[in-house]
């Protein structure tokens, strides 16, 4: 389906963001790799992108684990991909359904050090959400059907930001709800910039599941931006004034778009003199303040 191509895709581009980043704060992480069936394709992109950092690997210690149905063929499945990994990478193949993930982190002792976490297609309970928030830092890429709202029990589990998008096919197939939790804003930052650099020949649109309206996005990497415009003017009206830092990271985990598309808004907003900015002169840096334009009432731009 091209919603699986468009996950395998985020995965990768996000293990090229994070795997550095994990081996230069630690001497060792565990990335987890969840499948609610028995389609482990990503695990195969992932162990190949894995073996491209074989050099930073020398005195480090990477887990993988992989936890999905299948039974004894999986293993052999990964066998081409495992051959290609260094020493330094330890890959652990169970058989069983994402709920076993608090058991095998815990055997694996992934907490207190990097974590990413993959859950494909499992709708978690509150032990395997905090399993997952068990990492120093933790990231958690999470691929449901559309439907139970997760936010709160995300929070609950101690994962502070969250970003959530729907990749709905352009053809009939069922759509899938992306969610992305971290505490750190680069991590959520490098995922929204994988988000709108995946090939836009995959056959996917996406959807803001808050967006009463529902409206679609097509992938590009110069999406269309009347919507977060909207959206900004919404939030400020609903706020009061807010930095652009604040805006920012606004549109990073309340809408489908990326930070620099919230800067990119906001100039065209100030150029209509929808807001207004103080200073109101120089650079549209993280300390400016921005207000809305009272005497206009928020509603549709283009």
């Amino acid at each position: 389906m091209p919603t699986d191509t468009v996950l395998r895709e985020l995965l990768v581009r996000q293990l090229d963001h994070w795997l550095p980043a994990a081996l230069q704060r630690s001497r060792r992480a565990t990335l987890a790799l969840a499948y609610a069936g028995g389609d482990i394709a990503g695990a195969e992109a992932a162990l190949r992108v894995v073996a491209k950092f074989a050099d930073r690997l020398r005195g480090r210690r990477l887990t993988v684990l992989v936890l999905a149905d299948g039974g004894a063929e999986l293993p052999a499945r990964l066998g081409a991909a495992e051959a290609a990994l260094p020493a330094d990478v330890a890959v652990h193949v169970v058989p069983g359904h994402p709920d076993r993930l608090p058991v095998v982190l815990k055997a694996a002792g992934a907490a207190g050090a990097p974590l990413l976490t993959v859950l494909d297609g499992s709708d978690p309970d509150p032990a395997v959400l905090a399993a997952a928030a068990s990492g120093r830092p933790a990231e958690l890429l999470l691929a449901t059907a559309p439907g139970r709202a997760l936010r709160p029990a995300l929070t609950a589990a101690g994962f502070p930001l969250l970003t959530e998008v729907e990749l709905v096919p352009t053809t009939d197939a069922p759509p899938r709800l992306l969610r992305y939790a971290t505490s750190s804003d680069r991590a959520l930052e490098a995922l929204k910039d994988a988000l709108w650099a995946v090939d836009e020949h995959a056959g996917v649109r996406y959807r803001d599941p808050a967006d009463p309206a529902g409206r679609l996005a097509d992938v590009t990497r110069d999406p269309e931006l009347g919507p977060l415009r909207h959206d900004l003017l919404t939030e400020l009206a609903r706020s009061g004034p807010r930095t652009v830092t604040e805006l920012r990271r606004f549109a990073v985990t309340s809408t489908v778009y990326r930070a620099v598309d919230a800067n990119t808004a906001l100039a065209s907003l100030l150029a209509a003199g929808e807001v207004s900015r103080k200073p109101e002169q120089g650079r549209l840096g993280g300390d400016v303040t921005i207000s809305a334009d009272a005497g206009r009432p928020a509603g549709p731009t283009v």
